[in-house]
């Protein structure tokens, strides 16, 4: 059989026997965007994006929704990214996903005038303890706190995502070896905001936008994601909120089909963006079903009517 588009997931979610409300949400989310598909005239599947026995050829393009566990299979994840892109298009594009899937794209984005938060990049195999990581920091980036948050330049769902005070960098040094041997850093300046206003997410559809989410975390946390305690709420940004995040998707190197903008207040009060996510964002369909169908027109229109 052929289809129009296949929705990815990750196969913890293709037929789970035990439904948390976390596995609820992601099954009600797919479904209100399998639904809005169909409701557009469309042939849909929904499959795991390892599914050793579906043939990629077969799908017109592929949507990339839940496959939120490429980041701890990533070389596996990789080479089945290379193979599926000559048998499937991907909605956004393999170019874009390329770009997006590695956070050294904030560079990018910084140099295209995007406000982004005070960061060293640390590659893969530097031979650098992490007091001299905070020290170049220092001098490279202008970081001035004694407050610090190490991330991966490769991840999701926070892993691996360390706040760390000044006084205690000691009791990071052994782990920041171990991931600096496999994989590239983030040395960041801590927001203070983040934790008192939270961060709001902002979902835009082919540059256009159609709803908000404000995240904030648990007392006690630094992490907004609902993973660690977070929580979600619906929310109205202003318009210069709005604006901002339109600069950043239209500062991409194509303009996604549909992206969620990460923002929030920095330490010197200024809008700056946390994360653009444009390869597997959540988006939070449940707090705006209908969103699903501007979703589905703005893939038939802008993808499937070309190929026809």
């Amino acid at each position: 059989m052929q289809f129009d588009v296949v929705v990815l997931t990750d196969h913890r979610y293709v037929s789970p026997t035990k439904k948390t409300a976390y596995i609820e949400n992601v099954l009600r989310e797919d479904q209100l965007v399998v639904d809005a598909l169909r409701n557009q005239g469309l042939t849909v599947c929904r499959k795991a994006w390892d599914d050793p026995n579906f043939n990629w050829s077969t799908a017109r393009f592929a949507l990339f929704r839940t496959t939120w566990d490429y980041f701890d299979r990533f070389a596996e994840f990789s080479k089945w990214l290379e193979t599926a892109s000559q048998k499937t298009q991907f909605i956004n594009s393999k170019e874009l996903i390329y770009w997006n899937i590695d956070k050294h794209y904030l560079q990018d984005l910084a140099m295209a005038g995007v406000t982004i938060p005070k960061t060293l990049f640390i590659e893969k195999g530097s031979k650098m303890t992490l007091s001299e990581a905070i020290a170049r920091a220092s001098l490279e980036c202008g970081l001035s706190t004694d407050t610090f948050i190490l991330k991966p330049c490769v991840s999701g769902a926070a892993r691996h995502t360390y706040k760390m005070e000044r006084e205690e960098i000691g009791k990071y040094e052994s782990i920041f070896q171990e991931l600096i041997a496999e994989e590239a850093l983030m040395l960041q300046e801590f927001q203070r905001h983040i934790v008192s206003e939270g961060e709001t997410s902002m979902m835009l559809f082919h540059g256009a936008f159609t709803h908000a989410v404000l995240k904030i975390a648990k007392a006690g946390d630094f992490r907004v994601q609902d993973d660690f305690g977070g929580t979600v709420h619906d929310y109205h940004p202003t318009d210069e909120q709005i604006a901002f995040a339109q600069t950043v998707v239209n500062a991409a190197p194509q303009l996604p089909m549909y992206a969620r903008v990460d923002i929030f207040k920095d330490n010197e009060g200024n809008w700056a963006l946390a994360e653009l996510e444009i390869f597997e964002p959540e988006l939070w369909f449940r707090l705006k079903p209908d969103a699903a169908d501007l979703l589905a027109k703005v893939i038939k229109n802008s993808c499937l009517t070309q190929e026809v």
